[in-house]
């Protein structure tokens, strides 16, 4: 398929949602291979920015983009409608930091790009066809993309309530973008609004350019134009948000209630397997190690970026990465371990007083500690070694059925390789055992 562009420049008017600002925007055509790209004619030196995921500063209800001083505030309609409608190459002139909202949607802009008539160009379209499936998860959020030979979105967006679930599933080209996703409008709960007017955002809303959700009713200027507006508006934005990858995707992507930072997340990891791939395979390639973008990390993953195995993988699940230095993790004891058999068993004179050894404790939030190291992205592919451990207490026994909460911090690194540690576990909010450790990332020589 060929690289498209537009026959003549074309223009809209209107006000920002968020700066409240009037503003012209216009896109004019551009040269095979330019890609998108915005210019401030309102600033000094009319500066550029090319819609980069490495260039999002800002993701509270809308997508930021920022080079140097220049910034663009709510960039995904625009991008949504351009990529929606296949055009590749365009030179995007504002006089303002944000586009108008016009009515909430992507149908404005839609129409200004027929208007401005597609045509194709002699460089044919290069595309970021998926070979690997890449999942992303935060709070209650999680999207995963899938490998096909076609962009697919299905999307199950929800309130807090449960109250406006819609689900749907599309295959995008322009056609079923223009008629299906384009004039979906963007919409906010009731009880949002007054905490978003303190945050500085949607000072040029209305009910002109946004469906506002009130306990079970819809309140809006006309009725919804259709019955699952809502989750059409989520595929409109994730489509915008995935823009941001600098190439058309090809991709099945499956996301259960998105947003626009859980939608830069999954950019993140795409931009980082479109580099790794740009780079060619590796000499000894061996599973990805913890991504930055991860939140959470599930059993699959923990044997990805630890090399232990049963019975001595005492992590079972990470369930949050607290900035890029701590986790919180969890460690379920059932009698099964295999420990059990000889730790305290039953014997001829006493009955059995199964506990958990305080040593495997310890292990327990190494290994903790050692996944936060290897999330550094210069230690993908590298081993934590255990060296030293002070200060360990053990306050109270640990038995089947009981559930360590493991807190693991980095405190200190001592360059690239070696790295200092303060770790707990907690057992029913009550810390069981503690610890200060030290270890070292080398690479790891085991395939």
């Amino acid at each position: 398929m060929k690289q498209r562009t537009l026959a003549r420049e074309v223009s809209i008017q209107g006000s920002a949602l968020h700066t409240g600002e009037a503003v012209t925007l216009t896109m004019k055509p551009a040269p095979a291979d330019h890609g998108i790209v915005f210019k401030r004619i309102d600033l000094s030196g009319s500066p550029e920015l090319r819609p980069r995921i490495a260039d999002v500063t800002d993701l509270v209800r809308a997508t930021t983009i920022q080079s140097g001083h220049a910034k663009i505030h709510t960039v995904e309609h625009v991008l949504s409608a351009l990529s929606g409608c296949g055009v590749d190459n365009v030179l995007i002139e504002m006089n303002a930091s944000e586009p108008p909202i016009m009515d909430g949607s992507a149908k404005p802009y839609v129409n200004m790009i027929l208007e401005g008539e597609p045509m194709e160009q002699d460089k044919e379209r290069e595309y970021f066809t998926l070979d690997a499936a890449v999942s992303v998860t935060k709070g209650d959020s999680s999207i995963i993309a899938l490998p096909c030979d076609e962009l697919k979105i299905s999307c199950t967006s929800a309130d807090n309530r449960g109250i406006h679930t819609q689900h749907l599933s599309l295959t995008i080209d322009p056609d079923v973008y223009m008629t299906q996703v384009a004039a979906a409008r963007t919409f906010t709960i009731y009880e949002d609004i007054e905490e978003l007017l303190k945050l500085g955002k949607i000072k040029g809303g209305s009910l002109d350019c946004a469906v506002v959700i009130k306990g079970d009713k819809i309140i809006s200027k006309e009725p919804l134009r259709f019955k699952d507006e809502f989750v059409r508006h989520k595929i409109l934005d994730i489509i915008g948000d995935i823009t941001l990858l600098g190439m058309p995707l090809k991709a099945h992507i499956v996301a259960t209630r998105p947003g626009h930072a859980i939608n830069a997340e999954l950019t993140k990891a795409l931009f980082a397997k479109l580099e790794e791939r740009k780079k060619g395979p590796k000499k000894k390639p061996r599973p990805a190690g913890v991504l930055p973008t991860e939140t959470s990390l599930d059993i699959r993953r923990i044997l990805d970026t630890l090399p232990h195995r049963y019975p001595f993988l005492l992590i079972d699940r990470v369930v949050e990465f607290i900035g890029q230095d701590e986790l919180v993790a969890i460690k379920n004891v059932t009698i099964n371990e295999p420990y059990f058999n000889g730790h305290f068993p039953a014997s001829a004179t006493r009955g059995a007083n199964p506990v958990m050894p305080g040593v495997l404790q310890l292990e327990a939030m190494a290994q903790a500690a050692g996944i936060v190291m290897l999330r550094r992205a210069n230690n993908a592919g590298k081993a934590a070694f255990f060296m030293s451990a002070d200060k360990v207490k053990f306050r109270k026994p640990v038995r089947p059925g009981d559930q360590l909460i493991i807190n693991a911090k980095i405190v200190k690194y001592r360059g690239e390789k070696m790295a200092m540690a303060e770790a707990n576990c907690t057992v029913d909010g009550q810390v069981v055992s503690s610890a200060e450790m030290m270890f070292a990332v080398i690479e790891d020589d085991s395939e």
